[in-house]
Order: C-alpha cells, then sequence, then structure tokens
C-alpha cells in the first residue's frame, strides 16, 4: 500500500509540473569501464529533476565481476532551470554484486545514500553534458569466502546467509553523462 501511494504522489507531481522535460541519458565514463549505464531524468518543478540510471556488467575487461545497479536521484538547480548549470543532488543506490578479487568470492547486496553536486552544460537546446560527482554511505550484506572452499558450508537450513555485512563511506555517480531531452 505504501508503495503504491508513493507511487501516486510522484506521478501526480510529475504531471503537474508545468515545463516538463524528459531527458535520457548514458555515463560515458561509466561506459569506457565497460559498465554499460542507461538513465532517465525529468523535471518535477521549476527547481528540479527526479532521475534513474540503471547500470549493468558481466565480465568488464576479462574479470570475473557482475554488477546491477540502480540509483534514484533528485536534483535541485540553483540556475532556476531545470537541467542546466549548477546543481545539487540527493540519491539512493541498490546493487546487487558477485566478484571475485584475488581469489576471495564476494556475492551479496549494497545500498544507501548520499549527496551529488555537479554542473550541466547545454550544447545545443536539446543536448547536454553533465559533470557529476558525489559521497555516500554505503552498507552491504554479503556471502565472503575464498574460491576454492566449499559453497555449501555458507548455506544454513537451506537458505543461503551473508556472513559479512558492514558499511563504506565511498565515492558516489563520479562520472561524466550525455543526455537528449526527448520532450
Amino acid at each position: 500500500m505504501k508503495k503504491l501511494l508513493l507511487t501516486f504522489l510522484m506521478l501526480s507531481a510529475v504531471f503537474s509540473a508545468r515545463a516538463q522535460k524528459l531527458a535520457v541519458n548514458t555515463d560515458v565514463l561509466m561506459d569506457a569501464c565497460m559498465v554499460p549505464s542507461v538513465g532517465l531524468e525529468m523535471t518535477v518543478g521549476n527547481w528540479s529533476t527526479l532521475g534513474l540510471n540503471v547500470l549493468g556488467c558481466n565480465k568488464p575487461y576479462g574479470k570475473n565481476i557482475k554488477l546491477l545497479a540502480a540509483q534514484p536521484e533528485y536534483r535541485y538547480y540553483f540556475s532556476g532551470r531545470p537541467m542546466h548549470s549548477l546543481f545539487v543532488g540527493v540519491g539512493g543506490v541498490g546493487a546487487i554484486y558477485d566478484a571475485s578479487i584475488k581469489g576471495k568470492v564476494y556475492k551479496g547486496i549494497a545500498y544507501g545514500g548520499g549527496i551529488t553536486f555537479g554542473y550541466v552544460m547545454n550544447v545545443t537546446k536539446r543536448l547536454f553534458i553533465d559533470f557529476h560527482a558525489g559521497v555516500a554511505a554505503v552498507g552491504y550484506n554479503r556471502k565472503e569466502y575464498f574460491a576454492g572452499d566449499n559453497y555449501g558450508d555458507y548455506v544454513v537450513g537451506g537458505l543461503n546467509r551473508p556472513n559479512a555485512s558492514g558499511y563504506y563511506l565511498m565515492p558516489q555517480r563520479i562520472g561524466i553523462s550525455v543526455a537528449y531531452i526527448l520532450k
């Protein structure tokens, strides 16, 4: 019920916005790291936007890494015009990952939130470049084991149980995005 109410409130805010814009973007730095990303950003008022970026990878550069992540974000633009000039953003992150690094396997979920700062430079009326960087507190619950271990040892009562949890303070959304306004 809460999800339905939240969805309704977000949609009503979107449809009540006077100068609606909808833009699609991709983060070229993430793409260069072989982690493709795609995002949508829409205006929700004269000073702000809501966005959602999704990214993922499977064995980038031949490394044994799998990742799927979503990053929602609210941005406030100081210029009084959405998708233009300086902004500050508040966002979240949720990810599922499976990685083998130096003989150790990490398999789990990550979640958190943080703050982003950036600048949007208009190239044409519909095309712009977005420079952004931020910091986030990201928590995790994961299974950690050595590649040669018996994975069955980490199953308790038929359920996979995480054996490690904690949080990191880490960079979030560092990149350069190219975006195109659809509407």
